[in-house]
């Protein structure tokens, strides 16, 4: 299935809010539009295809104008340009492709061999970068709070999941289905730079976006996995709001319902049952997450319970150990989610 487009942005509402409030100029005019690109409709474009088993991408630049795609600046096969940009978005495309293609078997965002599209250095000081159901688009970020959204591997595995899931379980992007549909997007994300890396889930940091924020903000990226609520705590961000158990869910209006918050809830039973099982979390944790997603019988208005249900019934079709669901139940358990 595929869901209605939806802009999916790395850096919450709640956060530019608190930074305009303050008087911070780049997060109000980010926020401006984020807004305007959240109700544009978004124009039916064919979709640009490559061999189903073949990478492709192309790396525009819009030249910190606001229009969309920007100039042609490096495709597929092209050597690396002199900007750093350009380079590590084409990078972070191929590392995300790969990690889908090698691993699960996936060809491309799609699975019909998707062509790869990037547009960086859009806007002026824009501090964000987003999936809006077509291409990803990167801010270069204002320098004071936030640095190039390009330089962080798993913030452009975060936003082409989004992508993933648009063609998959189409998960709905409100309450605790566009919470999971945050988590997801966390989750392979953070797989992207492990794989990468060549790190086992004990090794791995768990950090989305490290390295995202500047110097002098206290913190060390925009989420955490393995200790929800705990990434910043600055005088001009606020502090971390994710919860990492059910007891502490939070009920809001803001943020969709609260999907960049919540969405700490089931990053964590993640990242429990990847150091439970041990190895490289993409191999059973991974790709337990991936046939629950992918599998088309998870509802698109999914909450946390029916995905705790759904994760358990692929880990039990995919292994015949019964410790391995035994542990999936557990993980979720640990977060105050029964899926049983």
């Amino acid at each position: 299935m595929t869901a209605e487009s939806t802009l999916c942005a790395i850096v919450p509402p709640y956060v530019l809010d608190r930074l305009a409030e303050d008087g911070h100029q780049p997060a109000a005019r980010s926020l401006a539009l984020d807004a305007a690109h959240r109700t544009a409709r978004l124009t039916a474009l064919p979709a640009a295809r490559a061999s189903a088993d073949r990478l492709a991408r192309v790396i525009s630049d819009a030249g910190h104008r606001e229009r969309l795609p920007g100039r042609t600046v490096r495709r597929e096969g092209e050597a690396p340009v002199p900007d750093p940009s350009v380079n590590h978005a084409y990078d972070g495309l191929g590392a995300t492709w790969t990690l889908f293609s090698a691993v699960f078997g996936r060809h491309s965002i799609d699975d019909q061999g998707l062509r790869l599209d990037a547009t960086v250095h859009y806007g002026q000081d824009y501090d964000n970068a987003f999936w809006d159901g077509q291409r990803m688009v990167f801010g270069d970020g204002d320098g004071e709070v936030f640095g190039d959204f390009t330089a962080c591997i798993d913030v452009i595995g975060h936003e082409l999941t989004h992508g993933v899931t648009q063609f998959t379980a189409g998960l709905e992007y409100r309450d605790q289905p566009g919470a999971l549909n945050e988590s997801v997007s966390d989750v392979f994300g953070s797989l992207v730079k492990q794989y990468g890396l060549r790190q086992d889930a004990a090794e791995a940091d768990w950090l989305i976006g490290a390295g995202l924020l500047a110097p002098g903000v206290q913190g060390v990226a925009l989420r955490s996995m393995k200790e929800p609520g705990t990434a910043y705590d600055d005088p001009r961000l606020g502090k971390d709001p994710q919860p990492a158990h059910m007891r502490d869910y939070v009920r809001t209006g803001r943020d969709n319902g609260g999907v960049h918050i919540n969405s700490g809830i089931p990053n964590h039973a993640f990242y429990l049952l990847a150091t439970a099982l041990g190895g490289p979390a993409w191999e059973r944790a991974g790709r337990i997450w991936y046939d629950a997603l992918t599998g088309r019988r998870l509802p698109a208005d999914a909450d946390f319970t029916a995905f705790a249900r759904a994760t358990v019934a692929a880990a039990k079709a995919r292994y015949p150990e019964p410790e391995v669901a035994d542990t999936v139940t557990a993980s979720w358990a640990k977060v105050g989610i029964s899926p049983t």
